[in-house]
């Protein structure tokens, strides 16, 4: 048996513009492995800022990565104290492309203020929504919430 010092990483499921690598390149988090995964019974919004809603007549497409719970935290006070959204985790089950049916965290904000999102915000999501090749149904979807 060998002594793994390493600390645990836990299955997230992303869904806005943290599926975009570079985005979290920028505060230095850099998963290994992305995995294209849906998420039932919820809606995304994009109003500023990427969020989950439920809904029993939505799913929302996104990745799964496995994060250290020190990158989590570092991640999502970026999100609270630079981009002004508070995001709590939340237990969910995903049906991951490759992996099956897998459990998850997602983090969903319980107060966002509904604003509109700015095109460079929504490129964020898009690119990487189309790289993953999510169906052109879910990015018609994200691409509605670019300004007119």
């Amino acid at each position: 048996m060998t002594n793994d010092s390493r600390p645990p990483k836990v299955l997230t499921f992303f869904y806005g513009s943290y599926m975009n690598p570079a985005v979290l390149a920028e505060v230095d988090i850099h998963p290994e492995t992305f995995e294209v995964a849906k998420l039932s019974g919820w809606d995304i919004r994009i109003e500023p800022l990427a969020n989950l809603v439920p809904s029993d007549r939505h799913e929302v497409y996104g990745v799964v990565a496995s994060l250290t719970h020190a990158e989590l935290e570092h991640l999502y006070a970026h999100a609270r104290e630079v981009l002004g959204g508070t995001y709590l985790p939340h237990p969910v089950i995903v049906d991951a492309r490759d992996s099956g049916t897998v459990a998850a965290l997602c983090y969903i904000s319980p107060g966002l203020e509904s604003k509109t999102a700015s095109a460079d915000y929504v490129d964020r999501i898009v690119g990487p929504a189309k790289e993953h090749g999510f169906p052109a149904w879910y990015i018609e979807r994200l691409e509605s919430f670019r300004p007119v």
